[in-house]
C-alpha cells in the first residue's frame, strides 16, 4: 500500500512539475498598439519564431521582422537599438558587458542539443587523440566554438594539437570548404550539419560530442531583449515571450510540424531539416549560474578582456518567462 502511495505521489509530482512548465494564458491586449522590431536569426532551433507575429496580434502588438545570419550581426543590431528583441549567442551577454555594454538583457534560452564533430568521408576522426594535425573549420567566436574551446580545454587537448581554420561568414562557407576537401573536419551549427551528414559529405564523430561542458554547457541560443524594450514595451515583450513558447511547445510535441516549420523558416529541403530536428531539443537550459561559468571561462580562454561573470545578473532577466509560464 505504501508502494502504491509512493507511485502516486511521483505521478502527481510528474504531472505538477508538467503543468509549471506549461505555457499560460494569453497576455491581456494592451489599449495602444506597440511595435516591436524584431531580429530573425535563421536557425533552426529559432523556427519557433515563425508563427509570433500572427499570434501577437491577440495582444495588440505588431511585429516588425529583420532577417541576420550570424549571432553577432543580431547583437550589434542590438547594441545600437536597431531591434527590440533577437535571438543571439550564449555568449553575446558576456561579450557586451566585457565591452562595457549593459544593454542587453537575456530573457530565456532557445534549445539545447548533442553537438558533435563532423568529419569529411575518407577522415578518420574517432578519438580526440585523432584530431592532431587535422584541418579544422572553426568560426571563431561563435557560439559553437566556445562549446568546442570550452571542450578541449576540459579534457586537457591542447588547442595547437590540429589546424585551426577560421572561416568567416555563414555556415554555407563551412560546407563548400568541407565539400572541396579544403579541410578535415567542422565544429559546426544545424542545419548545415545534418546537411552534411544527410548529403553523404561527412559523418558525426559521436565519440567527439563537445556540448556537455562543464563551462559552456548544451545551450544553441537566446532570446534577448533591449534594456529599453524591456523598459518602455515591457507588455509587449511579454506577449511576444508568450507567443514564442507557445509555438516552441506546439513544435517539441510534434517534430514533423517542427522539420516544415523548419524548412519554411530557412529555406532549406526537408530531408535535411528531418534529420536536423532529431537532433534539437526545444526548449532552453540556460541558467544564471550557467552564464557566470561560461563568462568566468571566456575570459580565461582570452575571448573577452575581463572576467564578468559577477557582473552577468544584472543583465539576465528571467521574471517576464516566469510570467507567462
Amino acid at each position: 500500500m505504501k508502494k502504491c502511495n509512493v507511485l502516486m505521489l511521483v505521478a502527481a509530482l510528474g504531472m505538477y512539475c508538467g503543468l509549471a512548465q506549461a505555457v499560460g494564458p494569453q497576455p491581456p491586449a494592451a489599449k495602444e498598439k506597440q511595435v516591436l522590431t524584431v531580429g530573425f536569426v535563421k536557425v533552426g532551433h529559432l523556427s519557433p519564431i515563425l508563427d509570433v507575429p500572427e499570434a501577437v496580434k491577440a495582444c495588440n502588438v505588431e511585429i516588425k521582422p529583420i532577417e541576420f545570419v550570424r549571432y553577432a550581426d543580431a547583437r550589434t543590431a542590438l547594441l545600437s537599438g536597431s531591434v527590440d528583441i533577437s535571438g543571439i549567442g550564449p555568449a553575446d551577454l558576456a561579450i557586451a558587458l566585457a565591452q562595457g555594454s549593459d544593454k542587453l538583457i537575456g530573457l530565456t534560452g532557445v534549445a539545447a542539443s548533442p553537438k558533435y564533430l563532423v568529419t569529411r568521408k575518407g577522415v578518420k576522426i574517432e578519438d580526440w587523440k585523432d584530431i592532431a594535425g587535422k584541418r579544422i573549420g572553426i568560426a571563431p567566436g561563435s557560439a559553437v566554438w566556445f562549446q568546442w574551446a570550452a571542450t578541449l580545454a576540459e579534457k586537457g587537448v591542447p588547442y595547437n594539437s590540429f589546424t585551426a581554420v577560421n572561416i568567416q561568414g555563414g555556415g554555407t562557407a563551412f560546407v563548400q570548404a568541407l565539400k572541396r576537401g579544403d579541410i578535415d573536419a567542422v565544429a559546426l551549427w544545424e542545419p548545415f550539419e545534418s546537411q552534411l551528414v544527410a548529403d553523404g559529405t561527412a559523418t558525426f564523430s559521436k565519440n567527439l560530442e563537445y556540448s556537455q561542458s562543464k563551462a559552456v554547457g548544451a545551450e544553441l541560443g537566446l532570446l534577448a531583449a533591449t534594456r529599453d524594450a524591456v523598459t518602455n514595451k515591457r507588455e509587449a515583450v511579454k506577449c511576444f515571450l508568450w507567443a514564442y513558447k507557445s509555438a516552441e511547445e506546439k513544435l517539441a510535441k510534434d517534430p514533423e510540424l517542427f522539420a516544415q516549420t523548419y524548412s519554411k523558416y530557412t529555406g532549406l529541403p526537408l530531408e535535411v531539416t528531418r534529420e536536423s530536428v532529431k537532433l534539437i531539443n526545444l526548449g532552453g537550459v540556460l541558467d544564471l549560474e550557467q552564464l557566470q561559468r561560461q563568462a568566468k571561462t571566456f575570459n580565461e580562454l582570452g575571448v573577452i578582456p575581463k572576467d564578468v561573470s559577477g557582473e552577468i545578473s544584472k543583465v539576465w532577466d528571467p521574471s517576464l518567462l516566469k510570467e507567462v509560464m
